[in-house]
């Protein structure tokens, strides 16, 4: 499949709230086209649905774990890491085809292939593991303020032990399934659906936060700081292929330290 750059659509157009105005590769403004009454319902149904399907397994295994601890989840196998793919991918799949029915493409959420980009994405990973430093920090120090002590946060290596074979497709196809499906397809349609793109960026890392809830409470807030930095980059430059990097470097240097 061929990716270019996102394309205008020549609809009536509302500014984006946060940070001013989006840039694009070439310094144009990205718009947030007004959405017909009609199509927002659409809109809105097919959103949940993508999220229902693509979240709604991993939201609820989390909140289990949370309260039952890695002891919870016996070891995750080959079958069980295919499930896993075949989930993402078929995910995927539905939002491209959910985008096709409007005449977009992937293309169209910011996707396309740059050595640039490539290189940005490596300085986004930077900034956000620094952010990632800092927030955890904050976040053991509130919970030692208010508990007295630094909750406990559970480690990968509690919950996916020794990585067996499959764990690598995954790991290299999950990037694109948060960052193309959580990242660029939510927030876009949060943003061209209520105007705010700031209610995007939050909405987007609320619902990361909501599936990492296995690492408790402490953990999730702190992962939560890296989401933060993805989704403030993207709907500032509207460019997936920075933060599909950024996401893939963290997921490689888990899958190597796993191993």
């Amino acid at each position: 499949m061929a990716f270019v750059l996102r394309r205008e659509r020549n609809v009536p157009v509302a500014e984006p709230e946060l940070g001013g105005s989006a840039q694009s590769s070439a310094g144009a403004r990205f718009p947030l086209p007004r959405v017909p009454a009609h199509e927002k319902r659409q809109r809105w149904f097919e959103v949940c649905l993508v999220l229902l399907l693509a979240c709604g397994s991993f939201v609820l295994n989390a909140i289990y774990l949370l309260k039952t601890g890695p002891g919870g989840m016996p070891a995750i196998s080959n079958p069980r890491w295919s499930v896993g793919i075949v989930q993402e991918a078929g995910c995927l799949m539905l939002v491209g085809y959910v985008l096709s029915r409007r005449q977009l493409k992937f293309a169209d959420l910011g996707l396309r292939w740059s050595l640039s980009d490539v290189g940005v994405g490596l300085l986004v990973a930077v900034i956000s593991y620094v952010v990632y430093g800092i927030g955890s920090a904050l976040v053991q120090m509130g919970s030692r303020q208010i508990f007295g002590h630094i909750a406990s946060s559970a480690s990968p290596n509690q919950f996916f032990g020794h990585p067996s074979v499959m764990f690598i497709p995954f790991s290299l196809l999950n990037p694109f399934f948060e960052e193309l499906i959580i990242r660029a397809y939510l927030m876009t349609e949060v943003a061209e659906l209520t105007g705010s793109s700031a209610l995007a960026v939050v909405v987007s890392v609320a619902v990361q936060f909501s599936y990492h809830l296995y690492y408790g409470w402490v953990g999730a807030l702190s992962v939560s700081f890296l989401f933060l930095v993805f989704a403030l980059y993207y709907a500032r430059a509207r460019k997936a292929l920075p933060v599909i990097v950024a996401h893939g470097i963290f997921d490689i240097y888990s899958l190597v330290r796993l191993w």
